[in-house]
């Protein structure tokens, strides 16, 4: 008797529904796995339309894109790398100068700008400069007043800016201008 009973336990719809189960439990991780795939799709397609850099690594080519990673100075977002020199020369308060150079490097996360200011009025720029895009550079540089002759001691304020051109940092760097005559 006690064999009839048991058998009782496992009719066909107990049965069915144990399958139907198991076939939901099935479809909602097939569900979950798509999801997780194409939001992982998404963000290595927008991470390459950012200009970053998306590299498979293979048997073939390890040694080359291990060395080429540790190669590459890495600038964190939010910082600058100056490449600039900080004596400036100029024969007249009103020419260009011949020297002055101002680079965003291309390692950098933003584009920047600068005003220069005299050391004893950071109120007033004597220069403003336009903003300058990863890799840009500027030279061919013209106070935007005129100095007279002599030696001045500026500072230079970067702007780290974002996509809008909104200020995200700043930078203060010492700078040297020499008027001729």
């Amino acid at each position: 008797m006690s064999n009839e009973t048991e058998k009782k336990g496992n009719s066909p719809v107990a049965g069915k529904a144990l399958i139907f189960a198991g076939i939901v439990v099935i479809i909602i991780l097939l569900v979950t796995v798509i999801v997780l795939l194409t939001t992982g799709r998404k963000d290595k397609k927008e991470e390459a339309t950012e200009g970053k850099r998306s590299v498979v690594l293979t048997e073939e080519n390890v040694e080359e894109v291990t060395e080429d990673l540790f190669t590459q100075e890495y600038t964190p977002p939010g910082y600058f790398t100056a490449t600039m020199n900080n004596v400036w020369h100029f024969a007249t308060g009103d020419s260009v100068s011949d020297d002055a150079y101002v680079a965003n490097d291309s390692g950098n996360s933003n584009d920047v700008y600068f005003d220069i200011f005299l050391e004893d009025d950071e109120e007033n720029p004597i220069y403003q400069s336009p903003v300058i895009p990863l890799g840009g550079e500027l030279d061919q540089i013209k106070l935007d007043k005129k100095l007279s002759a002599g030696s001045y001691n500026c500072t230079m304020v970067y702007h780290l800016v974002d996509e809008n051109q909104k200020t995200l940092s700043t930078v203060n760097v010492g700078v040297t201008i020499n008027i001729d005559s």
